[in-house]
């Protein structure tokens, strides 16, 4: 097991409350709904802050949109890389900043009941916490506000995607995944880039001490400890392994209805379990692999079933 139980079921839970967080989120912006087993519109509230995208819904559309979604992960992808490899921290920061926001204010604004001003009310609560992830480092908030940052990204992309297109950027996602950690370590690079020196992560971030350290430290004042180096183990999961299960869960939602979407969910947990559980210690994994293959039973199981 790469970590000891208890952080293992932590993660775990902090991934579930995100997909069912996002799952709501979704629902909510989403005006595609399954009544009954058939397809229907009905009113919702759009994307706040002129983020609202067409709902596409034939398949032809999906196949003309798809090169530009690939697109816009692959732009994005590119640009990380460029700003990790040229160390340009402030940038990195204020682009953080920006999406975590804005991020933030899609998902409070899906809990506020619609009035004129309440996405300026999510939004002043959304660039606060924003700012405080960013610039203070803490580790209760930045895990809290994780689970709200991922719903509100996933919302804008759900809209333009169907179960085939999502299939194939599950599978191009993967594959990238398995090519950043285990050819180039592009990901670990990243991540400790990330950590050590922009003192920011883009995915859940847990630090604790194993039970040799808590026993060896227990009873040491804070002047002792304070002269002690003391080893400190991370758990990650980053934000990638976050997201696209909650738009994979989202678009089967809006096609084959709540149960299909709740067994993508699971098949999503199930395979990042495995990974957490089979996973051996000081070892980097890609999380994609594992939990697409079980998105893809969910999805598989959603049609036979539903």
């Amino acid at each position: 097991m790469k970590h000891n139980s208890t952080i293992t079921i932590i993660i775990i839970l902090m991934f579930l409350i995100t997909q069912f967080v996002g799952l709501y989120v979704v629902n909510h912006y989403s005006p595609m709904k399954i009544v009954n087993g058939e397809k229907v519109i009905v009113d919702s509230q759009k994307l706040p802050y002129g983020l609202d995208t067409p709902q596409i819904e034939k398949d032809v559309d999906f196949l003309k949109m798809l090169p530009s979604i690939i697109l816009s992960f692959v732009m994005a992808i590119l640009i990380l890389f460029f700003l990790t490899k040229t160390r340009s921290d402030i940038v990195m920061k204020i682009w953080f900043f920006i999406v975590v926001s804005l991020a933030l204010a899609i998902t409070f604004s899906a809990f506020i009941p619609a009035f004129k001003f309440s996405t300026i009310i999510a939004l002043a609560v959304a660039i606060p916490l924003a700012l405080l992830k960013i610039f203070k480092r803490h580790f209760l908030i930045h895990n809290i506000t994780e689970i709200f940052i991922y719903p509100g990204i996933a919302a804008i992309f759900v809209s333009v995607l169907n179960i085939w297109s999502v299939v194939i950027i599950l599978l191009l996602i993967s594959f990238y995944d398995m090519w950043a950690v285990w050819h180039t370590g592009f990901m670990q690079k990243m991540a400790k880039y990330q950590i050590k020196k922009l003192k920011i992560f883009s995915g859940f971030f847990i630090p604790y001490m194993n039970k040799k350290i808590r026993d060896k430290i227990k009873g040491l004042s804070s002047a002792q400890l304070k002269k002690k180096k003391i080893p400190i183990n991370v758990a990650i999961l980053g934000g990638g392994d976050v997201v696209f299960p909650i738009i994979t869960s989202g678009v089967i939602l809006k096609t084959l209805g709540f149960v299909p979407a709740l067994l993508v969910i699971l098949g999503a947990t199930i395979g990042l379990t495995t990974l957490l559980v089979l996973a051996e210690k000081k070892k980097f994994y890609p999380a994609m692999p594992f939990i697409t293959f079980g998105m893809f039973i969910g999805i598989i199981l959603g049609y036979l079933i539903f």
